[in-house]
């Protein structure tokens, strides 16, 4: 009998039974001549107890002495696949010799566990700043430039630096309102315009110090660039600056160009400048900076693209064939709206996506048929990845609130 201590259990076996195995740790051992290649093979070796020890798990070495008399690998669900591979192969034992049950249920947990490694890798990642306090040492200014990496990327450092995260949501959300309100026809007149564009002065001033205080305590000016944060950032600030070019552009135009072209190029300019001003409603994205809420749900659409384009291509199917089918019943019925394929898209994306407008409805009852069905199966297709999204969306935000 070969004496077998695993982590302290003793277990008896017959050379015949682990030789059958040559390839194995202990069929290397039984089949050894070499007392040093034995030693090798083993972590230790009693010569008045004849025992080999192994300082190896003794509850996963069941199984592998279960494999040496049966021949068959059993694989319980209970275990860590990570632990489980790695001492296999430290016996020298492959997966082929499980069942094909248990294999495939295995591999499947295998893979579920690695998923879950790498979701949790990269919300660690999405919660890392880019830069560490680490980074500016021996670096020009390193001391100053890490009290304003503090202040502008960790705001749980201290005081100021919560105030300043605070600051900058309460700025975004009064930008947004001057803009919103700048559109009300009660606010055009001379002195709510004057007021709004002293609000867009001041906010704009504030992203800017913000971005160039962000930019000043990056440890390196390649990953500042690369940073989405700091891309929507900057998108925040440049319509302000490009509008005042803008401006300036108008009044040259005034000074040297005739009336009529004058009067071309102030429309021009105008639809130039309502597509800049627009822009500025990007600066609701800062928020996401601070909203674990909206890092949450970027990661999860991130993370459930190709549910989300499965989504899509079944919503596209779904258009297609039941705007096909509507035309194919209604376009004989006079002063019927379904007169072409991509006129009926329209309503068939309305419902689809059981909105309804009633804008377009069919008049025939084989018309209707076809409506219910397409409401039906836009019930059904609505449904199913709705539950797959929010579980996903909830699981991540409690992951990251953790993390913070």
């Amino acid at each position: 009998l070969l004496n077998i201590n695993v982590g302290g259990t003793l277990f008896q076996i017959a050379y015949k039974v682990v030789a059958r195995y040559p390839i194995t740790r202990l069929g290397k051992l039984a089949l050894s001549t070499d007392p040093m290649k034995k030693l090798q093979l083993c972590d230790d070796y009693s010569v008045q107890k004849n025992e080999y020890f192994f300082d190896r798990d003794p509850s996963i070495f069941h199984y592998i002495f279960h494999f040496y008399r049966s021949g068959v690998l059993w694989i319980m669900d209970e275990m860590c696949p990570s632990n489980f591979v790695e001492e296999i192969e430290y016996w020298g034992i492959h997966l082929k010799y499980s069942q094909r049950c248990c294999w495939i249920l295995f591999e499947e947990k295998q893979d579920e566990l690695s998923e879950h490694l790498k979701i949790q890798k990269e919300l660690e990642a999405e919660l890392e700043p880019l830069d560490s306090a680490e980074h500016f040492e021996g670096k020009f200014l390193g001391r100053f430039r890490k009290i304003i990496w503090n202040l502008i990327e960790n705001p749980y450092s201290s005081v100021p630096a919560k105030i300043i995260a605070v600051m900058s949501s309460f700025f975004v959300l009064i930008s947004i309102v001057g803009m919103t309100l700048s559109t009300v026809e009660e606010m055009k007149h001379m002195t709510a315009k004057m007021w709004m564009e002293q609000l867009e002065t001041i906010c704009a001033i504030f992203f800017t110090s913000e971005y160039l205080m962000r930019l000043i305590s990056s440890s390196s000016f390649k990953n500042f660039l690369r940073a989405a944060f700091n891309a929507v950032d900057l998108v925040a600030i440049l319509p302000f600056y490009i509008q005042i070019l803008f401006e300036n552009l108008d009044e040259g135009d005034m000074l040297y160009h005739e009336e009529l072209h004058k009067v071309e190029s102030v429309s021009k300019l105008g639809k130039v400048l309502k597509l800049i001003k627009l822009m500025r409603i990007f600066r609701i994205l800062k928020l996401a900076r601070h909203s674990t809420g909206l890092r949450a749900f970027r990661f999860t659409m991130r993370q459930c693209y190709q549910q989300v384009c499965c989504l899509l291509l079944f919503i596209t199917m779904g258009v297609f064939t039941f705007s096909a089918l509507m035309h194919s019943v209604e376009h004989d019925v006079p002063g019927t709206n379904f007169t072409s394929i991509p006129y009926t898209w329209w309503w068939a994306a309305v419902s689809l996506s059981t909105v309804g407008y009633g804008d377009t409805v069919p008049d025939t009852v084989l018309g209707r048929v076809v409506a219910f069905g397409c409401i039906s199966f836009g019930i059904i297709l609505n449904g199913m990845p709705i539950s797959i999204l929010y579980n996903k969306f909830s699981d991540y935000y409690a992951k990251l609130k953790a993390h913070e």
